[in-house]
């Protein structure tokens, strides 16, 4: 996941989308204790600063250094930079020991997990697991893992955007369709948070104001940008860029206010 978005690690942290209080505030709602979460993916840290003023000690971890230097420095966050195929043994020693973390959270990143990797590590890091599993009055932990799906402006950017998401589909990796699919199909091995029948998705949505330049920033933060960039092709050329100036007004300085879909994902660990 690192290399796909090496060379855009500046457009994605200062164009993606923030996520609403909402959203944490529902998360945090459903983890009996807030002493430690584990941000997995982190990037640039869209979701550390929320997390931190909710949990004592916050620790993100990315594959890619390049993001995780534009990530905000806060005294209770915790970086680190892990290589793709780290042990277990290497979370428990440079993440968090077994059956620490109350909660893991994955934001915009779970379709680059290998998840059938990944689940063993949450289960192993979450309260209510690893070494610590036959404590049974400690409380589970959680897992949640979000995707903010296409943006939405008004009808005829909207057609713009669409028309060009649909030519950029040969360059996006294919499981990149998890965020297509709302993570609504993905196999998801966890228990309902207390509170609910079900594991998701749960939709809320978050707003961001761009003018023009802005939109096209976040569009080439896009790792099928990327991809397209390295064959030769240029998925922004003239014409296009011109079709959503005309969409967009004729005046590119205008803001306008973009919102974006969000889909959680979210449970506790199930007893063993």
């Amino acid at each position: 996941m690192a290399n796909l978005f090496l060379k855009q690690a500046k457009q994605y942290a200062a164009t993606r989308p923030a996520y609403p209080t909402e959203l944490f505030d529902f998360i945090a709602s459903k983890t009996a204790r807030h002493d430690l979460a584990w941000d997995v993916g982190t990037g640039s840290g869209q979701a550390i600063s929320p997390l931190a003023k909710l949990y004592k000690d916050v620790v993100g971890t990315d594959t890619s250094a390049q993001q995780l230097s534009y990530a905000p420095r806060l005294p209770n966050v915790r970086y680190v930079h892990t290589p793709p195929d780290l042990p277990l043994e290497g979370i428990h020693a440079a993440v968090a020991p077994p059956g620490s973390v109350d909660l893991v959270t994955v934001a915009q990143a779970f379709h680059w997990l290998d998840l059938p990797r990944f689940y063993p590590q949450v289960r192993s890091v979450l309260r209510g697991g690893g070494a610590a599993a036959p404590q049974k009055q400690q409380a589970a932990g959680v897992l949640a893992a979000w995707c903010y799906t296409e943006p939405c402006v008004d009808a005829a950017v909207d057609d713009a955007f669409w028309r060009l998401y649909s030519g950029s589909q040969p360059y996006w990796a294919p499981n990149r369709r998890m965020v297509d699919d709302r993570y609504s199909g993905v196999d998801f091995p966890f228990d309902p948070v207390d509170g609910e029948t079900h594991t998701g998705p749960f939709e809320f949505s978050t707003e961001r104001r761009m003018d023009l330049d802005d939109y096209l920033t976040y569009i080439t933060s896009w790792s099928a940008y990327q991809t397209a960039k390295e064959k030769g092709v240029e998925l922004l050329d003239e014409a296009t860029v011109r079709g959503f100036a005309e969409a967009w007004g004729g005046d590119r300085a205008e803001v306008k206010t973009v919102r974006y879909p969000i889909f959680l994902r979210i449970g506790k660990m199930r007893p063993e």
